[in-house]
């Protein structure tokens, strides 16, 4: 529930800031004063498009923030903010601020969010009826949605979506799977010769680095081998300039002269230690040249292996280095393939399971959503007779064709039908109801759907084009809606405006300079002058005036009246000049 509202430099409102509380507020006004800019204030903090013409003239930004009591907030609500890890404990501070630039930012609890999830709050937290927004209750899945909320249909419905996205997952793999099976011979066939091929090349972890070394050293074996008989003749094969027959020169110097100079005691071993690794790398090299000379024809077997590697990955057009992932890919499509025909069969199996699980659901949901359209139907059919359309008749049909395929929603097809006049059968929505019919058939809807949970409801000039007694009759089904939870209705209709629990007018204020909106409480006495202006002319009668305490006197005896015994608290406007 809102429980206040501030605004500022928005279009021509200076600076608004309101307590809003429960039951039903009427916001009356000359016409052109700014009423329906507080609604257009609440639709930019429920996620509505922004842009630089919101921000008032010399402002750089206009600022809407609203506080919302979580106490009786719906349950969707509290499991939203929680998904979202946004705190705040018993209220919700929703924030919107436009620059002069046009770019706008979000914030929720003082957290920025991005737009989107700004309005997938305001979606529950504030439903705004605009004067021509009645017309979404001619669409099909709008009064499937108003059926499923005036029976508590949702959770059911839910279920049935579930039901339904895993018949659709089962559906869609049966039919990939049986797409498959129709070429199956042709692509067994072409998987197990390319399997066939690779198996066949058996080519063993790190076998294609070893080869590339191998070509590199065959391919210079010559310098290898005179470079590695020069190296072994300077360490070791030449006998008088070898680097070993200079060790060992060096050593039989030493030796007798260790005995005579302690330093010199360590040197005889060191050049020992040198000499054995001599040796070591000598045997290694005449190991490594021997081998350059061992097969003359094995550069041939690696030439012939690698080009057979490399042809092999251009044939499945990879890299050598992919040949044994591309093995393995083969090998388990095979396998797949191999087993298709028994995972085809366990897959309609449980297509068949799921199926007839969305079916026992969705019976059970059409079975409800019929007895809640009869319910439905003698609900809005008894308020239409209060609402000027005496003799109508309200339909909710719920049908289903007989090759209906499983739908999200199940498999209903729900049709709101009314007759507006006597004798005339039930026909479409759309095809039937007047601007002026559609509005009040809205009405007695949302009376008759409206939650236990406590939600903002905002009305714009939704009375239009009705008065008289059907006017009152509107204002009192707005009051019992208003008993229920919150109701914000700008009218100009003195019948409805009667009824409100709580009265505010919206004036214009002009210096000659500048031009702002005001938006003042009214007083009992004051709303009679304000119902008096709303019945009189230019000039407010004395009979006008008893005409509008008359008005107010019977509305207070009206159901619903003690739904709240406090008043809206509106801060003024600060003058000109002074503003921080």
């Amino acid at each position: 529930m809102l429980t206040h509202l501030q605004i500022r430099d928005f279009a021509i409102v200076d600076f608004v800031e309101l307590e809003v509380r429960a039951g039903l507020t009427v916001l009356t006004g000359e016409t052109g004063a700014g009423k329906s800019i507080l609604v257009e204030a609440l639709q930019l903090l429920a996620g509505g498009r922004a842009g630089a013409e919101v921000v008032r003239h010399g402002a750089e930004r206009a600022e809407v923030s609203a506080t919302f009591d979580l106490e009786r907030a719906p349950r969707e609500l509290k499991q939203w903010l929680e998904e979202q890890s946004i705190a705040g404990g018993g209220e919700l501070i929703v924030r919107r601020v436009v620059g002069s630039d046009g770019r706008s930012r979000a914030y929720l609890n003082g957290q920025s969010v991005p737009v989107q999830l700004l309005r997938a709050a305001g979606d529950i937290l504030i439903d705004i009826h605009g004067q021509h927004e009645f017309q979404s209750l001619t669409r099909a899945s709008a009064q499937r949605a108003l059926l499923d909320a005036y029976a508590g249909l949702e959770p059911l419905t839910a279920q049935v979506g579930i039901a339904h996205r895993i018949w659709l997952e089962r559906l869609n793999r049966t039919l990939e799977l049986e797409t498959r099976a129709r070429d199956r011979e042709s692509k067994l066939d072409l998987l197990r010769y390319q399997a066939q091929e690779l198996e066949a090349l058996r080519l063993q972890p790190g076998e294609l680095e070893a080869l590339a070394e191998e070509r590199a050293r065959l391919a210079n074996r010559g310098r290898l081998a005179a470079g590695a008989q020069m190296a072994l003749g300077e360490l070791y094969e030449n006998d008088s300039a070898s680097a070993h027959a200079a060790l060992s020169r060096a050593l039989a110097q030493l030796k007798p002269l260790a005995g005579l100079d302690a330093q010199l005691a360590p040197l005889p071993s060191l050049l020992e230690e040198a000499m054995i690794n001599v040796r070591e790398g000598a045997r290694a090299l005449e190991h490594y040249r021997d081998g350059l000379e061992v097969d003359s024809g094995r550069q041939e077997q690696v030439e012939r292996r690698l080009a057979a590697i490399e042809e092999l990955a251009r044939k499945h057009r990879i890299t050598p280095a992919e040949l044994p992932e591309r093995s393995a890919q083969l090998s388990a499509e095979l396998t797949a393939l191999e087993r298709a025909e028994l995972d085809l069969a366990t897959l309609r199996g449980e297509l068949a399971a799921a199926l007839k699980a969305y079916q026992g659901q969705a019976r059970e949901l059409s079975g409800k959503r019929m007895a809640a359209a009869r319910a439905l139907a003698r609900d809005i059919s008894a308020r239409m007779q209060t609402l000027g359309m005496g003799g109508g008749r309200f339909e909710a049909e719920v049908t289903q064709a007989a090759s209906a395929e499983p739908g999200e929603h199940g498999l209903d097809q729900i049709e709101f039908r009314v007759s507006a006049n006597p004798g005339q059968p039930p026909r479409a929505l759309a095809k039937v109801a007047s601007g002026g019919e559609l509005s009040r058939l809205s009405l007695a809807v949302q009376v008759s759907c409206a939650q236990q949970e406590a939600r903002c409801m905002v009305f714009d000039e939704v009375d239009a084009g009705i008065g008289g007694a059907v006017a009152e009759i509107v204002g009192r089904e707005l009051r019992v809606l208003g008993a229920r939870g919150q109701v914000l209705c700008v009218t100009h209709l003195p019948q409805v405006a009667s009824q409100a629990h709580h009265h505010l007018r919206v004036a214009k204020l002009t210096d000659g300079r500048t031009t702002r909106t005001a938006v003042s409480e009214l007083t009992p006495a004051e709303r009679a002058e304000e119902l008096a202006r709303m019945l009189g002319g230019i000039e407010v009668s004395a009979k006008a005036r008893a005409h509008a305490r008359d008005m107010l006197a019977a509305a207070s005896q009206a159901p619903g009246h003690e739904a709240s015994d406090r008043s809206p608290t509106v801060k003024q406007p600060r003058p000109a000049g002074k503003r921080r």
